[in-house]
């Protein structure tokens, strides 16, 4: 029914603007002009630099063609380059496809071809691996990209061309626009993430401009992040958008310091040199950190903040941490909600707790975004919300605007990830009587063994616990007694000496004795590059 409010209040350009991060680079350009935005290697750029860049790079691609719902696909590592792709084609209301460095060829190809991609930016160093999915493309797809090259000034390798043009000499030939714009609608699509592809083809995430709008400024409430923060690029850009902290930092007219090498001693360098004091990485990234040196961790002498996601941390990563004077916020989430979109927040009262409570507290998958509608735990059969009681097991699930538009051309797929009005996570857990939630597996994670259940996080939290532990996943291996048994895949710190009796028998002081792994195998672990370790190659491996 009409009522008063109706009448003559209608939305128009003064009072109605879609929301869209772009907004963030234009207003750090005009308020934050002469401040430091971006340092790589030696190069050094102010806001208004880069918006000017990232407007080149928006003229040029207009000139080629790109508009509304035209998807650009970039190999790029962590450089200035990948930034001005976040802020220029999204500018053009085109959309948005980072592609990651480390897969093949096949893949790339079929990815590119799935999001109908019209233009390639690509950085050298992946010339051999995107020359070969340009053949795949064009032979199996029978579709040609507009290829641009990047020469990055701190690659040293010998990379060819494979493009027509250079990139730097492609930005020189167009005027910048007037105006990074954004959509006329904030529903419009903003980037495709393809999710990991371990079973079958992997589903492109499709994600929309008021979400990373919203994401991004949820990140800055989250960890309270002042202006000018100075965020170090130790989380690959290309997955989930950099959680949209490439908008995030635009918004707080901060530094992106660039870094094309995640090694404990590069991360360290440049967090002394350029006074870093943010980071985001997954669990693996920081326990490199604590294994790193005494000496290079030393340098750091300021206030370093960081974020963890990707997987669950252990107990042992967040002390460790902890230990280094490092304050850690541990957040949660998925591709298909923008990267984390819930946070363990901390609670004044928790300083009071012994470490060891902190870490537990501080462990939690916690509570939704601030500009996330709803996240819970919920029976996935009723759907009803399960007991917070700490033991009642159900789906993690999420309502909102920082949830996917759906997955690109899958509608199958789509509707049963929004089956009953809630976004599926796959994702087990529990709601504790504070309503903080905790993880305690993927449902495909879960071994039963003799009946009984056991989370393979429990079993690694154990084994993390271990001094001689670098990094380690549990899987369920096949058994004709017990029907399945945990084994243990395990990384020791260098110069550190640990057997497998030792690691089961300390288990066993920390576990319910059936919940130790039943054997250990020391090698090298198969990860993703953000860290998440690929159980399903381990799966494939004890099956044998």
């Amino acid at each position: 029914m009409s009522s008063i409010f109706d009448q003559h209040l209608d939305k128009n350009e003064a009072n109605h603007v879609a929301l869209s991060p772009v907004s963030f680079v234009e207003r750090s350009a005009e308020v934050f002009a002469d401040l430091e935005a971006v340092i790589h290697g030696q190069r050094r750029y102010n806001w208004a630099q880069v918006r000017d860049r990232s407007a080149r790079l928006a003229a040029a691609l207009q000139a080629a063609g790109v508009k509304r719902g035209s998807t650009v696909s970039v190999m790029l590592s962590n450089t200035p380059e990948m930034l001005e792709a976040h802020y220029a084609v999204p500018a053009l209301n085109a959309v948005l496809n980072t592609l990651n460095t480390r897969l093949d060829a096949e893949l790339l190809a079929w990815q590119m071809n799935h999001c109908e991609a019209t233009v390639l930016i690509t950085d050298a160093e992946f010339s051999g691996t995107m020359g070969k999915a340009l053949q795949i493309l064009k032979h199996d797809f029978h579709r040609e990209l507009l290829v641009i090259d990047v020469c990055d000034s701190e690659y040293q390798g010998a990379g060819e061309r494979i493009g027509s043009h250079d990139y730097e000499h492609w930005l020189s030939q167009h005027p910048p626009l007037m105006k990074l714009q954004g959509p006329a609608d904030e529903w419009d699509a903003i980037a495709v993430s393809y999710t990991s592809g371990t079973t079958g083809d992997p589903k492109g995430v499709v994600t929309h401009h008021r979400g990373a709008y919203l994401n991004a400024v949820s990140n800055a409430v989250t960890w309270h992040m002042p202006h000018f923060p100075r965020y170090l690029w130790t989380l690959p850009m290309f997955h989930c958008n950099g959680w949209c902290f490439p908008w995030t930092i635009a918004m707080l007219g901060g530094v992106h310091v660039c870094l094309r090498r995640v090694e404990a001693v590069h991360i360290l360098e440049n967090m002394t040199e350029h006074q870093v004091d943010h980071y985001c990485a997954a669990p693996i990234v920081h326990n490199l950190l604590i294994a790193a040196p005494e000496a290079l961790r030393n340098t750091i002498t300021h206030k370093v903040k960081g974020m963890v996601a990707g997987a669950a941390p252990p107990a042992s990563m967040i002390e460790g941490m902890a230990q280094m004077g490092f304050d850690i916020t541990h957040v949660y989430g998925l591709t298909e909600v923008y990267g984390p979109a819930s946070v363990a927040v901390k609670r004044s009262a928790w300083a009071d707790q012994t470490l060891s409570e902190q870490v537990r507290l501080n462990g939690r998958q916690g509570v939704r975004y601030p500009l996330q509608e709803s996240m819970t735990v919920l029976n996935p059969d009723t759907m009803d919300v399960v007991a917070a009681d700490s033991h009642t097991m159900g789906e993690i699930m999420f309502q909102g605007n920082l949830v996917m538009k759906g997955y690109l051309k899958n509608p199958a797929a789509t509707a049963k990830a929004f089956e009953g009005g809630w976004f599926h996570t796959g994702d087990l857990a529990v709601l504790e009587p504070d309503r903080y939630v905790k993880i305690k597996d993927r449902s495909k994670d879960i071994i039963i063994s003799g009946g009984e259940n056991i989370s393979s996080i429990e079993v690694e939290d154990a084994l993390y616990r271990h001094p001689a532990v670098l990094a380690c996943a549990v899987v369920a291996k096949p058994d004709d007694k017990w029907g399945e048994v945990p084994v243990a895949f395990v990384e020791i710190k260098p110069e550190s000496a640990v057997d497998a009796g030792q690691l089961i028998a300390h288990c066993k002081t920390l576990l319910a004795n059936y919940k130790a792994p039943k054997e250990i195998r020391f090698e090298s672990i198969p990860k993703t590059s953000t860290g998440k370790i690929q159980k399903f190659q381990l799966r494939e491996k004890v099956k044998v």
